[in-house]
């Protein structure tokens, strides 16, 4: 996300996410490493959508796409995706059914949705060096207050930052 807490701009373009980052820095294997440590990734449609049109598909891991109004896998993506629908705590109950345990999160609504089920343990962030002034934010309001600890926050060698949080229940 920008520094000010924002997923994309106004329009939904996320064409700032390389801004400040160094593309010819020695790749430093921390999307591997990241990726390695989850069964799964669930992403909204609206994800999916920008994700594919990146061209380049980054994910090995199965990926659930959760929509209420598509039905049916794109043309050429069926090798890559599964649609799932339900509530959060039903997604991530039969994806645990499937064995899959640990998911990755995507997108900002899916996230705020599996935040107010109170199924995040865990949040990382990777900060891209730009100020966006406006736009689609990662979590949006809240009705109510969340604690996390932070874990730790690394230097990547794009010039991200990533920072781990974990969550904190009482």
């Amino acid at each position: 996300m920008s520094l000010d807490g924002f997923i994309a701009d106004p329009d939904g373009g996320v064409d700032w996410l390389s801004i400040g980052t160094d593309p010819d820095a020695p790749d430093d294997g921390w999307f591997d490493t990241f990726m390695s440590r989850i069964d799964a990734l669930v992403m909204g449609r609206n994800s999916f959508e920008k994700v594919v049109s990146f061209g380049v598909w980054p994910y090995a891991k199965p990926v659930f796409v959760l929509s209420r109004t598509v039905s049916n896998v794109p043309d050429g993506d069926e090798d890559k995706v599964s649609i799932i629908s339900g509530s959060p705590g039903e997604v991530a109950s039969s994806l645990a059914d499937q064995g899959l345990h640990r998911l990755y999160v995507d997108g900002g609504k899916t996230a705020r949705d599996f935040l107010d089920a109170d199924l995040i343990d865990e949040v990382v962030i990777a900060y891209v060096p730009v100020l966006l002034g406006r736009g689609i934010p990662l979590f949006g309001e809240r009705d109510q207050r969340l604690e996390f600890r932070h874990l730790g926050t690394e230097t990547l060698a794009m010039g991200l930052l990533q920072s781990r949080y974990e969550r904190v229940r009482n």
